[in-house]
């Protein structure tokens, strides 16, 4: 995939120039967004992504839109995967809502900047040493054992520092309350950090394990070094809306974590036979190629990763609509056993009343 220049000089000041038109026209004035703008915008960002993804396959070929779009939909679900960790940050830190936003977005920016550096890292070590792809392999079905182990995120109710804060802690003076939307703030001649610094700093630390997944992820599907940075900048791009959207429905989605460990461990297996294809290790086949096994074609990765998606919500949405059936149920049944209860205990002194009026 030839890519000139002035295409990637074009798509990198298209995406700084939506990371700056988000921070100027929706986060440099603090303010809770609402459900109408969080969904208007998560429609309008999914779009440039889709017609980002129809120009690839107009001008390159179905092959490569293919890679694009098997790449954005898995970089997307392990992005809504995130925002489960950014609620318990911000729940953590009790960030009001109107401030929420910034940090986000700030987030974001770092995310997609370590991410790119990620990309450079990863491309040039592919480009170097093939056995990389037994590495990414091993790391994705990892990964996948680990989601499939915790069940999802229902039981994580608090967010556990890492080493990352508890040395800023230590090393930067924090206030206990926000100060409007600044990170810093002078009190009685001396310097502090507020909580929103803090908060940042969690959501970036986290972006860093984060990348380990979603690299690996995105490099099992294309190698195409422009199609693995795009994928991922149009992913977090309107992430900050999709938080504010799905904030309140993110516990519905109780199975995610099962169908995520589905996609991560079907594409650590095409890496890891990937590289059986591209074998030079000297302890594996002498050294030599392993084509026995043939390679995952593109269009059955994104079979793959859309089924699984649907499958994942169907069951959590099935899922949910059962266990509120049943509470409904109980609380009829409370209350049914609760009214029958209040009977009893009326009918007692009326039947002993009326006997002793029969006996008089």
């Amino acid at each position: 995939m030839d890519v000139p220049f002035w295409v990637w000089a074009v798509t990198i000041a298209a995406i700084v120039g939506m990371l700056l038109f988000d921070f100027v026209g929706h986060v440099r004035t603090p303010h809770a967004p609402t459900l109408r703008e969080s969904s208007i915008w998560s429609a309008v960002y999914v779009g440039i992504a889709v017609v980002f993804g129809l120009l690839i396959v107009a001008f390159y070929g179905a092959d490569f839109g293919g890679q694009y779009f098997a790449g954005y939909i898995t970089e997307k679900s392990l992005s809504v995967d995130n925002l489960f960790v950014f609620v318990l940050i911000m729940a953590s830190f009790g960030v009001p809502r109107e401030l929420q936003q910034k940090v986000l977005l700030f987030g974001i920016t770092f995310a997609l900047v370590l991410r790119t550096v990620f990309i450079i890292v990863g491309a040039a070590a592919i480009e170097n040493f093939s056995w990389v792809f037994y590495l990414f392999g091993a790391i994705l079905i990892y990964t996948a054992y680990v989601q499939a182990r915790s069940g999802g995120h229902g039981g994580e109710e608090d967010y556990k520092e890492n080493a990352v804060l508890r040395a800023a802690r230590k090393v930067f003076p924090t206030t206990e309350e926000y100060h409007s939307d600044k990170m810093t703030v002078r009190l009685d001649g001396k310097r502090f950090i507020t909580p929103l610094a803090i908060a940042l700093i969690a959501i970036g630390s986290a972006d860093i394990i984060f990348a380990v997944d979603s690299i690996p992820a995105i490099f099992g599907l294309t190698q195409e070094t422009f199609l693995v940075f795009t994928a991922n900048a149009f992913s977090l791009l309107g992430l900050r809306q999709l938080f504010f959207l799905i904030d309140g429905l993110l516990d519905r989605l109780v199975y995610l974590a099962y169908g995520l460990a589905v996609i991560l461990g079907f594409i650590g297996a095409k890496l890891v036979i990937h590289a059986l294809h591209t074998n030079e290790l000297p302890f594996i086949n002498g050294g030599e190629h392993v084509t026995a096994i043939p390679e995952i074609p593109t269009w059955l990765s994104l079979v793959v990763i859309l089924a699984t998606l649907v499958v994942t919500t169907v069951a959590s949405l099935a899922r949910n609509r059962h266990v509120r059936a049943q509470r409904v149920e109980a609380g009829e049944r409370v209350a049914a056993d609760g009214a029958a209860s209040l009977e009893d205990d009326g009918s007692r002194p009326v039947g002993a009343g009326g006997a002793a009026q029969r006996s008089g």
